[in-house]
């Protein structure tokens, strides 16, 4: 069994994408536990002796900030905090997104600078361990003060409240707990708070979607080179010297890759009739290389969030300071979601211009690529479908961060709606997704028409492949079943 200690030590995305895809158990390291507790204690004894307020441990929460609270319902002001802000609504988070929120939460609180217990931490630790997943809803949160609606649904099953999924199915919180002999968690002050203030929600949304960014990024560049040879495209822009000259560093990855994705092609070789490819084919490394360059720069902002503290207030042991400041608010990550989403979007519009391109029957390519037209619709409306997708994905890329609503009377006047940013994110993601697979269909449809010509050995292989699960289409047949095989494909076939 592998095993991943948290620490302090800097948790890049590929380390987060190897703890899931091989499934990783997690463990707290030593000088994890150590911090922890470390912090516990001082607030322990800070709590013993401070005679201010201290905002959300000896008082009420936003607005009610100046209402001091009893020593003796210290534990019931974080209870309440829980139970009261779980009103999330609207679809259910995915499983996938909800181990990585279970897995930032820890990595935020293992730094030692949130004052939780160390029980709690390992109570985390022992859900993502058993894959109890507790169930979260998509709408609820305004991205500052934290994901305050998302991560109390995450929490209220530490206080064996709530629901979770386990082993498909969804039981009461309490009847898990039972199940694996499992106290709920009393919670201490300042508890409530620190797994509620926080960005693992927008951050784990983000980091799913990023992943899933970077195997559509290369995808997009394989796609693209089926149809470039398929349409009988030209190789002449993607040489070096032209993308030298601009110098954008995806730009000339994108050349590079395409020209080693067709090295060997005899219809790339063939004469050609016609002097230029429209913008859709021959802008790939323009167009595919700006997102590639937006996919590495909103890496960055997401690897700074998932290694950084973000609950409120923040703890400095060493310095004796008990700080209210705002590392919940989500912006950094809200601007990169919404700039994200247009990157990912445009692989899907640029896309699905290339099917119209494939379908339109120039280039000695039959008409909606079937041998008899009329008769036959053969691919047409596929293309109606990926500009139907490609749409609404335009719609999604409205900035969800350009908005702010105030909240608790007013003391929360700005927010990022970092998490709104989050979720149409991933809708975009899987919208561009479907796009290229449909463009797979279409451009392994016309490649057949340039036999006996063959494509590069890459293509071939791939096209080869993907023949074992969606067929050539010779007469009209139900299509639906032949582009969800194709998005299988996609997600089964990614090679890094």
């Amino acid at each position: 069994m592998k095993t991943h200690y948290i620490s302090s030590e800097y948790l890049s995305i590929a380390k987060v994408r190897q703890i899931v895809e091989e499934g990783y158990k997690l463990a707290l390291s030593d000088d994890a536990r150590r911090r922890i507790a470390h912090c516990r204690e001082y607030l322990d004894k800070k709590m013993a002796t401070e005679k201010q307020p201290i905002y959300g441990i000896t008082t009420g929460f936003g607005s009610l900030c100046n209402i001091s609270i009893g020593a003796e319902e210290l534990g019931r002001l974080q209870k309440n905090l829980v139970m009261s802000h779980a009103c999330g609504t609207g679809d259910r988070v995915d499983s996938e997104v909800v181990r990585l929120m279970l897995l930032l939460k820890v990595q935020s609180l293992s730094y030692g600078h949130s004052g939780v217990q160390l029980s709690t931490v390992e109570r985390l630790i022992d859900f993502y361990n058993e894959d109890v997943l507790p169930v979260v809803y998509q709408q609820g949160s305004l991205g500052a003060s934290g994901d305050l609606a998302p991560l109390a649904h995450l929490s209220l099953p530490l206080l064996g409240l709530g629901e979770v999924e386990y082993e498909g199915e969804i039981y009461k919180a309490e009847d898990i707990l039972a199940k694996f002999g499992w106290q709920p968690v009393e919670l201490q002050s300042k508890e409530g708070l620190a797994l509620l203030n926080g960005t693992q929600f927008m951050s784990a949304y983000g980091v799913w979607s990023f992943l899933k960014a970077e195997d559509l990024s290369e995808w997009a560049d394989r796609v693209a080179a089926v149809s470039l040879d398929a349409f009988d495209g030209r190789i002449e822009p993607f040489c070096d010297e032209v993308h030298i000259v601009r110098g954008h560093k995806g730009q000339l990855a994108t050349a590079r890759r395409m020209r080693e994705l067709l090295a060997g092609s005899e219809i790339l070789c063939n004469t050609k009739a016609h002097v230029q490819d429209p913008y859709s084919f021959r802008c790939i490394p323009q167009v595919h290389g700006a997102s590639k360059d937006t996919i590495a720069y909103v890496g960055h902002v997401l690897e700074t969030e998932i290694n950084s503290v973000t609950d409120n207030p923040t703890v400095f042991p060493d310095e004796d300071m008990v700080v209210s400041a705002g590392n919940f608010h989500g912006q950094p990550i809200a601007l990169a979601m919404d700039f994200l989403a247009i990157a990912v979007a445009e692989l899907g519009n640029i896309s699905e211009r290339r099917i119209f391109r494939l379908i339109s029957g120039a280039r000695n390519l039959p008409n909606f690529l079937v041998a008899k037209p009329g008769l036959n619709s053969g691919f047409m409306i596929p293309q109606y479908a990926a500009a139907s997708i490609v749409s609404q994905s335009k719609g999604l890329c409205m900035p969800a961060s350009v908005d702010s609503i105030p909240s608790s009377q007013g003391q929360e006047d700005h927010v990022s709606m970092g998490s709104n940013a989050a979720t149409k994110l991933s809708r975009v993601v899987l919208n561009t997704e479907r796009v290229l697979a449909i463009e797979l269909m279409n451009a392994a449809q016309a490649l057949e028409f340039r036999r006996p010509l063959k494509s590069s050995q890459f293509i071939e292989s791939l096209v080869a492949d993907y023949r074992k699960v969606v067929p050539f289409i010779d007469n009209d047949t139900v299509m639906y079943p032949h582009i969800e095989a194709s998005i299988q494909f996609l997600r089964r076939n990614v090679t890094r």
